[in-house]
């Protein structure tokens, strides 16, 4: 028996012709792979989790800091003709 006929029922798919799916399996420069390297590297759900999670806290925070700096700027501190201080409503001259 020889080598060819031995190997016979242990064929790889890369023999048969398939290819791995997806750009893993496709030829590539190390060029391409160093500035896509998220096109090959496989997924890491907790670290995916975190990015998330760490995302939403952000926005979150720059939503409330916008949401304080509009409450802030309805109010002001006005002097009267008397010269005493009262907090007045800011408003607009085209109201």
């Amino acid at each position: 028996m020889s080598d060819k006929e031995a190997g016979k029922g242990k064929e790889s798919s890369a023999e048969k012709g398939f290819r791995t799916p997806g750009l893993r399996g496709a030829k590539t420069t190390t060029l391409f792979r160093a500035v896509n390297p998220e096109l090959f590297i496989k997924p890491n759900k907790p670290v995916m989790a975190f990015g998330l999670v760490t995302i939403t806290l952000c926005v979150g925070y720059l939503g409330y800091m916008h949401a304080m700096k509009e409450n802030d700027q309805q109010l002001y501190e006005a002097i009267d003709s008397e010269g005493e201080k009262y907090m007045r409503r800011k408003t607009s001259k085209w109201d």
